[in-house]
């Protein structure tokens, strides 16, 4: 039986390739085909079909990389071909094996109403379902030759230095007949035939459909396929009939076409990406009555309102018809591990509001199927956001560890729960081929207590989705022995079916941590250290424009932020803030953040001279969450001096700082050799360590440039010891600072190191100069702390780490994720390091010759990876961190915002007073800004940062009416709340890590002008 399923598979492949397939399409007439080439970017849709037109041919050359070209092909059916299917077959030079990452066309009418997208495996054009014959056919395709990106060091991935040779040759050019008759053989056999190699553990059911392909093939005349093809198909209809059994694993199909926002191509691409896409998808609906196609993030819907709105009409009235669905609730899949707590949240806010605005939907679930990897913070975000499902897919790339269930609850920082997804399928990309179904029936860990799972369904990254053959493929499978069953769903519907049944699913607590792609903590430096700018020139903007508002009646800037806002969480996805996209995504997103800082910075400084008079005075503005020197949080007012600091020559070489909080000594190389606490007496540094030192490690990685970092690369490290200078430096702040400089490779360092007054830390500035490739850069501190885990801060809280390799899961977490603060500490005593723009860090330890435990904290600061950049990260770099010895969690949370909103605004005549005042430091506020619905309300976010319950005294600084506790989107939720009003103010009683948004209506109508 073996021998005979073996020789009918041998058979069946070579007689769909040579014989039935080419059948499909038994006549045909070529098409005439004429050009134009845009001269430089895409251009509207009406000029480029009004362009003069140059003849070309089959086999012609054509698309220069990053070029348009705009095609016309006519004929005229045939008279004989009368009550015939008629289709256009335009190939571009479509590779089959690169589905997505090639050139791709967009068909109009002349009329310029788009009809569907061209891709490797949908080249088709349906003309007339039943021709009468002599019809002119005229077509336009407005095609994009994107370049092939090979998975190696490559120029084309900038149009700047990409060329203009040619990068594809025409393919077949034909109006032709389909015969879809054959067309139906070829879905029945591939479908049975693909069953038939999976199901070795029914040998009676394998039987039959062996002898059900046999009979077929002996009915073909492989010299008149398309005569014999019904007597064909005869022969399989009993197989095909025959039902699944009762207790056959259910695989919720959802039509999907994962499109990254920008990664081997530019955001301008993504555009008419989404355009082909969902042209081709509302075609398919319209003729597949029971296909559903489920599409993510809002910004990919604006982007075809904005650019291609004829074809947004027809996705607009897809949606209203409840098949083409919105899903996510996002504004982008973003990135989740570095995006900051407001910035997660507001890429729901503004998702969810996209939809509801222009469909009417509300999202319950989020659908992020390739982000890497999870912060623990985020069940919080998604349940405040009015979401309750996740799914994703990407944990089953893990290295090491496979995760021990497809379906489970997800239990974040503060308790939350998520009802989670991972489809066993293991692919977003799911063709539904009988391989891909039967490995997820197979792969499903959660049998015997769950019995679904769903597929995304479809090509992605612009390869056009679903397409016809997969919907068959669906309708043969819906109720099929021996394969599961196969139906499409909505992902709400599958979502409240499997919560449903599965009552009491395990519980996975904290982060989802991905095993790959760690190198994506510290890719394009430049795009991380724009995002962490913006989310907090943000901050500042709405808290100060909202306090001009309330206290001066100027107007809010609601459009301004909203579309600031929308610009900074799409550069948040998940191929553009790793640093995962080529060249010329991470060009562009430096000049985005330059031109967000300039706008932000013109915003506050508005606010603050209408709020504080005169632009000179004593004043300082305060935009952090916690009062620093006297400097009320969210307020305006005169600093206090500190101590003055002094700096004095070491013995042996070098100096020593103090501020009186602190003693450190420099030694005549520039590394730090010493960092005393001179409140409690304690040293900060291992015995013998050095701290502020630079390392070196080559950083070549087993695959994946840009994302990956293997643990190998620790078997050769560099320390960067030989200083050019190391010197003192005035500071007109009372500051005592040493200026360090090193050279290495073709790559120079420029560090100043200083103790500040009244500051309990040593903050390090570094600015690199970097030219290196395939190097990885760390700074390390070896602290003298014997903690068996650590604290990193993530949205809304923090979460901890271990700092030993227990088990494999552990050893997996060789690089991880931190926001503001990572933080160490033993009972009585702690030490954190803060940072400005950086994320990766790794944390080993090393028990003493002494018996004490060294612990070393390394923060990422350069790669030089190649692809898909292969100058990643050239030039100048500039980061900032302080080393706080004695910090608690609380110190920790108050220094992470210091060095990231210090108060260094020009000094304004008057003071402000903050339009709240919490009187509980464990209650930080994270936002304060109008409510988005242009009703003049106050909405004030705040978190329990410190991981335990506080109880805090929101003092209000106006008159207010009375306020609601809210959701993300600023809307009162029902039910017991966590906050009472008390006197004049409001009080809190948090829960750890608990997050609340509190919206506050003010006592009276006000009329605004311009800030």
């Amino acid at each position: 039986m073996h021998d005979d399923r073996r020789l009918v598979e041998n058979r069946l492949g070579r007689v769909l390739a040579e014989r039935i397939t080419p059948a499909i399409y038994p006549e045909s007439v070529p098409l005439k085909a004429s050009i134009w080439v845009a001269p430089d970017e895409p251009v509207p849709v009406a000029e480029g079909l009004a362009a003069p037109r140059t003849p070309i041919g089959s086999g012609a050359r054509w698309g220069a990389p990053w070029g348009t070209s705009w095609l016309t092909v006519e004929a005229t059916v045939p008279a004989a071909w009368a009550g015939k299917t008629v289709e256009a077959i335009i190939d571009l030079g479509f590779d089959q094996n690169m589905t997505g990452f090639q050139c791709e066309g967009l068909v109009y009418r002349s009329d310029g109403s788009p009809v569907k997208g061209l891709h490797p495996r949908n080249q088709w054009v349906r003309v007339a379902s039943a021709a009468v014959g002599g019809e002119h056919v005229v077509l336009h395709v407005e095609a994009a030759s994107n370049p092939i990106i090979p998975f190696s060091p490559t120029m084309l991935g900038d149009k700047s230095t990409a060329g203009d040779e040619p990068q594809y040759r025409l393919g077949r050019l034909d109006l032709a007949v389909f015969d879809e008759e054959v067309w139906l053989l070829v879905q029945d056999l591939e479908v049975l035939g693909e069953l038939m190699h999976e199901m070795p553990e029914d040998p009676a059911r394998r039987y039959d459909i062996v002898r059900a392909i046999e009979r077929a093939l002996d009915a073909v005349d492989l010299q008149h396929v398309n005569s014999t093809a019904a007597a064909a198909r005869a022969y399989l209809v009993d197989v095909l009939a025959a039902p699944a059994v009762v207790s056959a694993h259910k695989i919720s199909a959802v039509g999907h076409a994962h499109i990254d926002t920008a990664w081997l191509w530019p955001l301008r691409e993504t555009v008419r990406k989404v355009a082909r896409t969902t042209a081709n998808m509302t075609a398919l609906l319209a003729e597949e009555p029971e296909f559903i196609f489920a599409m993510s993030q809002a910004a990919q819907y604006d982007f075809i309102k904005r650019h291609r709105p004829e074809v947004y009409a027809k996705v607009k009235s897809a949606v209203s018809e409840g098949r083409f669905v919105p899903t996510g609730g996002m504004w982008v899949e973003s990135d989740t591990n570095m995006p900051g707590s407001e910035a997660m949240a507001r890429q729901f806010v503004h998702g969810k509001r996209f939809f509801l605005a222009e469909f009417g939907v509300e999202s319950a679930e989020v659908w992020l199927p390739d982000t890497f990897g999870f912060a623990a913070g985020l069940p919080q975000i998604i349940r405040a956001a009015g979401c309750k499902w996740l799914l994703t897919q990407k944990i089953s790339w893990s290295q090491i560890n496979q995760f021990p269930h497809h379906t489970f609850l997800w239990e974040g920082i503060d308790g939350s729960r998520i009802f989670t997804h991972f489809p066993p399928v293991d692919t977003y990309n799911c063709s539904l081929q009988g391989r891909e179904i039967a490995h997820a029936a197979r792969n499903f860990k959660d049998k015997g207590r769950a019995s679904m799972s769903l597929a995304p369904t479809g090509w992605g990254d612009g390869g056009g989705g679903p397409t016809r053959e997969m919907v068959a493929k669906a309708a043969r499978m819906r109720n099929l022995e021996g394969s599961p069953k196969v139906v499409w769903d909505k992902p709400a519907d599958f979502f409240a079916e499997a919560e449903a049944e599965y009552q009491n699913p395990p519980v996975w607590v904290g982060e989802l941590y991905l095993e790959l792609h760690r190198g994506t903590l510290t890719s394009q430096a430049r795009t991380k250290q724009g995002n962490r700018r913006s989310e907090h020139l943000l901050r500042e903007a709405e808290l100060w424009a909202a306090t001009a508002a309330v206290r001066k009646n100027r107007e809010y800037p609601y459009a301004a932020l909203d579309r600031i806002w929308k610009t900074v969480l799409l550069n948040q996805f998940h191929d553009i803030l790793p640093g995962s996209s080529i060249a010329w995504v991470h060009r562009e997103a430096e000049q985005t953040y330059a031109a967000v800082a300039a706008e932000l910075t013109t915003v506050i400084e508005r606010a603050q001279w209408v709020l504080g008079g005169e632009r000179t005075g004593p004043n300082i503005f305060n935009p952090a969450p916690h009062t620093w020197r006297s400097v009320p949080a969210g307020g305006a007012a005169a600093m206090a001096a500190g101590h003055p600091c002094s700096v004095a020559e070491r013995a042996g070489g070098g100096f020593v700082l103090d501020n009186r909080l602190l003693r450190v000594e420099v030694d005549d190389r520039g590394l730090v050799v010493s960092v005393f606490d001179l409140e409690a007496r304690r040293e900060t540094l291992a015995p013998g360590s050095v701290a502020n030192l630079l390392q070196l490690h080559p950083d070549f990685p087993n695959a994946w440039d840009a994302w990956d970092v293997d643990l190998f690369y620790r078997n050769q490290v560099t320390d960067l010891t030989d200083a050019d200078f190391v010197a003192v430096d005035t500071d007109s702040s009372g500051a005592a600072v040493v200026r360090v400089g090193r050279s290495f490779g073709s790559s120079k360092v420029e560090q100043t190191l200083a103790l500040r007054p009244g500051v309990r830390g040593l903050d390090i500035d570094t600015g690199v100069e970097w030219w290196e490739t395939e190097k990885f850069l760390k700074l390390a501190f070896p602290l003298d702390i014997h903690a068996d885990r650590y604290a990193s801060e993530t949205q809304f809280g923090h979460m901890f780490r271990p700092t030993h390799t227990n088990t494999s899961w552990e050893y997996a977490k060789f690089e991880a994720c931190n926001h503001r603060f990572v933080h160490f500490a033993e009972p009585g005593w702690g030490v954190a390091l803060v940072n400005d723009s950086t994320y990766g860090h790794d944390v080993t330890r090393t028990v003493r010759a002494d018996g004490g435990t060294t612990t070393t904290l390394r923060v990422s600061l350069l790669r030089a990876p190649r692809f898909p950049d292969p100058e990643t990260d050239h030039g100048a770099h500039h980061f900032r961190h302080s080393l706080i010895p004695g910090a608690s969690i609380g110190d920790a949370v108050r220094e992470g915002y210091r060095i990231n909103l210090t108060p260094l605004r020009p000094g304004v005549a008057e003071a402000v007073e903050p339009l709240f005042t919490i009187d509980n430091a464990a209650v930080v506020t994270s936002a304060v800004k109008l409510a988005d619905d242009g009703s003049g309300d106050v909405v004030l976010r705040v978190y329990e940062a410190h991981g335990g319950r506080a109880s805090a005294l929101v003092a209000v600084g106006f008159g207010f009416a009375g306020f609601q506790v809210c959701d993300l989107l600023e809307r009162p939720l029902p039910g017991d709340t966590p906050a009472s009003r008390e006197g004049t103010g409001v009080r809190l009683r948090l829960r750890p890590f608990q997050l609340v948004t509190l919206r506050f209506t003010r006592a009276q109508d006000r009329t605004s002008s311009e800030i």
